[in-house]
């Protein structure tokens, strides 16, 4: 229970406690042993402030009953809330501590621990000869309660099955291998991986990754030229940034992918390029039209999301341009060691390490919560790129980065990808085997590898068909929602969502269905909901 003190105008001998008795001049309440202060000493203080009021006149403090810190952060909250409503008005001279701990019937230490606080905080004001006042500030305003809407409707929003492309299967994540590799990493990690670190990364991940990704993905990299990123992004913004700050101003991109890099490096100042996409992957003999493009982004092992492969003579090709020109590739290698049907594609990196930059990620190979990438960058750039990380860059954390060390060296990766692509290629079995019974309409493509295959659909249907999928609790997103949008200003019309700018000989209407990204017990509803609402 609460008091609240109060001496109200013109009655200076009295004031009323929280169940609205009155006290008497002597302080004290009927049936009560709570100690008070005078009115008298509230009204004297009044006259001698030469000054505004002061909380003597007209002001409510509720505080609990008793002693200790308690009544002390209560007295602190009172004071702040009283200032911050506008109650105790800038500039008004407070009582000294003797006198409010006098009158609130508390010991006077804390009156004066309170003004201390609050002083401190910028609250108050304390000078010797002017007491205690309250700061001459701006006082901001209370903050809007959060609109959080209710649970309830949070999950009606929430789609039975998420099919968006992007995100492996998360609830495989290898949690009991991972905790024994950071066991294992705490146990042996030096004292330096607790200071603020290299900005490449820790040098035990980067030995690990040369040697995996040179046995891997065919990537010729020393450790010294690998750099550690908090994910895929952070390594193209940095990238972008490198580019930028050496005059180029263009940068090609696949005609389909993902709006957010393409927003990144508009970002850093890069104006984005089209390169139309077929079945051979990108036309890489466009980079010759622009006279000024010297850096591309690709997808070469497995188009995102139309999951072709840049066909070989395109791969020579894109190279030869980069030599011929000093231009630059960076390879977007995000599912590299997912193949099922052919021998793996190697990084194009591997044929010209001065001209390609190789980027990879643990995000669909272990989950990307981790925000744990990395680059090759070639020797020409490794300074610029690190002085950029270098400024205020987020750094992944030291400890992750050595567990994904001896995550990698002990072999657990290997065995955790080798399972990992079993159990999506038996999802893509199932989802092709399905489809033909259920949808024979609907041809499946770009499932030798990858996490996603494209559906495509009849002429004209995509658009009713991810309407039907929203009807059945299904996220899903059809093939327009990649295709190459130029960046407009905030009001310039344009086509909606559902609309997009189409690009010449581009696929027909289809579906990009993630059957990684569910786990294997949603799965088969997944896909009966799927069969559903194809035509």
């Amino acid at each position: 229970m609460a008091d609240s003190w109060a001496t109200p105008r013109g009655e200076p001998g009295q004031r009323t406690d929280g169940s609205g008795q009155r006290a008497d001049s002597s302080g004290r309440r009927a049936g009560s042993g709570h100690r008070a202060g005078s009115g008298e000493r509230a009204a004297e203080y009044g006259r001698r402030s030469g000054g505004p009021a002061g909380p003597g006149a007209d002001l409510h403090l509720d505080l609990p009953r008793g002693g200790g810190t308690g009544v002390r952060d209560a007295l602190i909250r009172a004071l702040r809330d009283a200032v911050r409503g506008g109650r105790l008005a800038p500039g008004t001279r407070l009582p000294s501590s003797r006198s409010l701990a006098a009158d609130l019937g508390i010991a006077r230490n804390t009156v004066a621990d309170a003004y201390g606080e609050l002083v401190a905080e910028g609250w108050l004001t304390a000078r010797q000869g002017s007491g205690t006042r309250v700061a001459r500030r701006v006082v901001p305003p209370e903050p809007a309660p959060p609109r959080t809407p209710p649970p309830a409707a949070v999950a009606a929003t929430r789609p039975a099955y998420d099919l968006r492309a992007g995100q492996p299967d998360v609830s495989a994540f290898p949690r009991s291998a991972w905790l024994s590799a950071a066991r294992r990493a705490l146990t042996t990690a030096p004292n330096d991986a607790f200071g603020y670190g290299d900005p490449a990364g820790r040098p035990e991940l980067r030995r690990v990754l040369a040697d995996y990704l040179a046995r891997a993905r065919g990537v010729r990299a020393a450790p010294e030229r690998i750099v550690v990123c908090a994910g895929f992004v952070q390594g193209l913004a940095l990238l972008s940034r490198v580019r930028a700050k050496a005059g180029h101003r263009e940068v090609g991109v696949e005609s389909y992918g993902l709006d957010v890099h393409w927003n990144v490096m508009r970002g850093a100042g890069l104006r984005t390029v089209p390169l139309p996409v077929d079945q051979r992957g990108a036309r890489t003999a466009e980079l010759d039209r622009s006279a000024g493009l010297r850096t591309v982004l690709l997808t070469p092992a497995h188009q995102f999301p139309t999951g072709v492969s840049l066909d070989p003579d395109r791969r020579a090709a894109v190279v030869d341009w980069a030599s011929r020109v000093g231009g630059l590739v960076l390879e977007d290698d995000y599912d590299g060691e997912f193949r099922y049907d052919r021998h793996p594609v190697g990084a194009l990196q591997g044929l010209d390490p001065e001209h390609v930059v190789y980027l990879g990620t643990a995000s669909k190979s272990l989950a990307p919560a981790l925000r744990l990438a990395w680059m090759v960058v070639p020797d020409h750039l490794l300074d610029d790129v690190l002085e950029f990380k270098a400024t205020g860059e987020w750094q992944s954390g030291a400890l992750d980065q050595l567990t994904l060390a001896e995550f990698i060296d002990s072999g657990a990766y290997d065995r955790h990808v080798r399972g990992m692509r079993m159990r999506y290629r038996r999802r893509r079995d199932q989802l092709v085997a399905a489809l033909a019974e259920r949808a024979p309409r609907v041809r499946v493509t770009g499932i030798a590898a990858g996490l996603h295959a494209v559906l495509q659909l009849p002429l004209g249907t995509e658009r009713s068909v991810v309407q039907g999928a929203a009807w059945q609790s299904l996220a899903l997103e059809g093939l327009s929602r990649y295709r190459y949008r130029e960046q407009r200003e905030p009001n310039e019309p344009g086509p909606g969502p559902n609309e997009p700018e189409p690009i010449p000989d581009g696929p027909p209407d289809a579906l990009v269905f993630a059957y990684g990204a569910p786990p294997d017990h949603a799965f088969t509803g997944a896909l009966e909901a799927l069969c559903r609402v194809l035509p």
